[in-house]
């Protein structure tokens, strides 16, 4: 199971892997997503959302819960780090379903001190099986930023279908002291 100690059960303390421990706190999040996920001309759709989001495992994981108060809507996403393959795995699910989403996995470039990050997996829309990708930038800000892409051609070409910009509403906790530990 291999995080050395030999049982696989570690805290993955000093393992360098916090890379979302950015997202720790409560956060206000400005939505802007595609009507359909595949048409760049549906239109966009704009509305609010509110995050909270708690470190686990000495970084390794992170929890965050979000709301969009005008959709009726909610979901949460575990993010979990493989020291074995010195990646993460993004695992969304969404409360009118109940069920996980396909996870998507990747890393953030040269770790989170470059802001950015790139998850990739597959999913479908509709009956369309699709290339899923998520991008992190700014995590070294208070406003960073959730991209989604789809691609319908296996990674030919991708399309944006949803931004999140977040806004800090809570302090930028120690990462010594943050929630969830």
């Amino acid at each position: 199971m291999g995080n050395g100690n030999g049982n696989g059960i570690g805290n993955g303390i000093g393992n360098g892997n916090d890379d979302f421990g950015f997202l720790v706190g409560t956060w206000d999040v400005a939505n802007r997503r595609l009507a359909d996920g595949l048409d760049p001309d549906s239109g966009w759709e704009e509305f609010p959302g509110t995050s909270r989001a708690t470190r686990h495992f000495g970084g390794a994981a992170n929890f965050d819960e979000i709301e969009f108060p005008t959709k009726g809507a909610a979901g949460l996403t575990l993010r979990l780090y493989d020291h074995e393959r010195g990646r993460w795995t993004l695992n969304w699910a969404s409360a009118r379903t109940g069920t996980l989403f396909p996870a998507v996995v990747g890393r953030f470039e040269e770790g989170a001190g470059t802001g950015r990050g790139v998850f990739e997996g597959e999913d479908s829309h509709g009956d369309t099986p699709v290339l899923v990708r998520f991008v992190w930038s700014g995590t070294r800000t208070d406003s960073p930023r959730w991209e989604q892409y789809f691609s319908a051609d296996r990674g030919g070409s991708w399309i944006l279908n949803w931004t999140m910009d977040f806004t800090r509403r809570t302090p930028r906790p120690d990462s010594d002291s943050a929630v969830g530990e």
